[in-house]
């Protein structure tokens, strides 16, 4: 997935997706913890604890990437165990690929969709990382048998209600009292009201402290409100502002609401000048352009018709060029051809010219008759064997012939 396509992913789940992978890291800490890993996999191969962007990306951990991929094949083994399913604990120097392989098919075993690449693994961190382990570490606690329930709240009793509103009642007699040391520091008379308030709070809770006749004031009126003239200046209450006030957030809105509508005003005015410039401009250049047209048409016409003589010169220049490949290679074969005629008049000629031949011939005739005389020597030689042979044979036949003729008799 490029950079780009993975941009676009996490504007499509929302602004909030970069940081999902945070979150999910810290679930998985949490599982494993669970699961007591300090123990099983720290401890037994001396390893520091994780902490909690372990998994998130590289810059959060060491500068070599090999100890977190090393580290993360090791967890998943061990989780892959813990889930009732065999694996072979990786080593240290093992491929990477096959490692990763070996992790995502018994992933798949658990039923776990995987459609990513098993290149995003290999670097050891990443959203996918943290994926992985946590789908094993659930599959995991699964077969320890451990589920997450909804939390349990306790009731809220009267009691505890009462210990609110005291509470609260604390907090409003904290606010009055910094109302009025501030009021002490700027030299201005503060009406006690803590005062006034616990003095009303103690007659109502108090029966006996209440009078038992009905109050009735001596004070002559007119002095009363020449009293409450003089003394209305130190009556004067001040609250200090508070910015998280919902109330001041309203006025600030109303206030920018305002600000926008009035400068929207000034600024509309600008942007219609500003159209009018721009239309003006416009229809200037679009005139301008038209001129500009007509007076260029002759020349433009003039160089399309050039254009069209380029293109039928270009064209009957490479059927030109067509013959004259193909007449190149007609006269190549036949020099070709030529070269191999002369060739052979050369060696006919040097043949015709050289007297080795005649020579050779001789020799052959010389050899020849030798050999003929040798024949006739042997043929000589076999008659006069085959003579004496007849002869022996004849020789023998009339000697046969002589005691046949003596045994029998002459009158037999």
């Amino acid at each position: 997935m490029t950079d780009n396509g993975r941009r676009a992913e996490e504007e499509d789940r929302g602004p909030g997706a970069a940081h999902q992978v945070f979150v999910l890291m810290e679930n998985l800490l949490e599982k494993l913890k669970l699961l007591n890993y300090e123990e099983e996999v720290l401890g037994k191969h001396n390893m520091k604890n994780l902490s909690r962007h372990y998994f998130v990306s590289s810059p959060y951990v060491v500068s070599n990437p090999g100890e977190q991929f090393y580290m993360f094949s090791i967890v998943a083994a061990w989780l892959i165990n813990m889930a009732g399913r065999p694996f072979t604990e990786p080593q240290e120097y093992d491929e990477p690929n096959a490692t990763v392989s070996n992790i995502l098919a018994e992933l798949r075993a658990f039923g776990a969709k995987v459609d990513f690449p098993p290149s995003k693994l290999k670097s050891g961190s990443g959203e996918y990382v943290c994926f992985v382990l946590d789908r094993l570490a659930e599959e995991a606690l699964k077969r320890r048998g451990f589920t997450f329930r909804r939390p349990n709240y306790p009731p809220e009793s009267a009691e505890e209600e009462s210990v609110m509103e005291d509470s609260a009642e604390l907090t409003l007699s904290k606010v009055e009292e910094e109302m009025m040391e501030e009021a002490d520091d700027d030299e201005e008379t503060v009406m006690d009201l803590e005062a006034l308030k616990l003095r009303t709070s103690h007659a109502e809770t108090d029966p006996s402290s209440k009078p038992e006749e009905i109050l009735e004031s001596t004070v002559d009126a007119a002095e009363w409100n020449l009293e409450v003239e003089r003394v209305l200046p130190q009556l004067k209450v001040t609250i200090r502002t508070d910015n998280k006030d919902w109330r001041i957030h309203v006025d600030q809105m109303h206030q920018h609401r305002d600000g926008i509508k009035s400068s929207l005003k000034e600024a509309k005015n600008y942007l219609d000048k500003l159209q009018e410039d721009i239309s003006r401009t416009l229809e200037k250049v679009g005139s301008r352009e038209k001129y500009i047209n007509n007076q260029l048409e002759p020349l433009v016409l003039e160089y399309r018709s050039a254009q069209a003589q380029l293109s039928e010169a270009k064209e009957r220049y490479q059927q030109a060029s067509g013959g004259v490949t193909e007449r190149t290679r007609v006269l190549a074969e036949t020099s070709e051809e030529l070269e191999k005629v002369k060739q052979e008049m050369e060696e006919k000629g040097s043949s015709m010219s050289d007297g080795a031949p005649v020579v050779k011939i001789k020799q052959s005739l010389t050899k020849l008759k030798q050999e003929i005389v040798q024949m006739d020597v042997r043929v000589g030689v076999v008659e006069h064997t085959l003579l004496q042979a007849k002869l022996k044979e004849k020789s023998n036949m009339t000697r046969d012939m002589h005691a046949t003729e003596h045994a029998t008799g002459p009158f037999a």
